[in-house]
């Protein structure tokens, strides 16, 4: 196993775990903004209503993402298979 081989793979694993988890993580960051933009013109300050709301917003995007995250760690893991026998074979 070559050191590019090993970065290569390190590489294309990283990236994938990028862009499996940037679209659920937005999806929470935007929620939260909003939230508490809300809350600080309206001066509610209760706590649960910002984590039930990501909740809810993580929920539904696992649900509407769930189709593409599954793709591409199918797609990583038949990529590391392929990387495997490289070494190997």
């Amino acid at each position: 196993m070559t050191q590019e081989l090993v970065i290569t793979i390190f590489q294309d694993a990283l990236l994938t775990i990028l862009s499996t988890a940037l679209p659920i993580l937005l999806v929470g960051l935007v929620i939260g903004l909003t939230i508490s933009v809300l809350q600080a013109t309206t001066q509610v300050n209760e706590q649960t209503l910002v984590i039930v709301a990501k909740i809810v917003a993580t929920m539904l995007s696992l649900i509407f993402f769930g189709p593409y995250i599954l793709t591409n760690v199918m797609e990583l893991f038949g990529r590391i298979y392929g990387y495997a026998l490289q070494v190997g074979g």
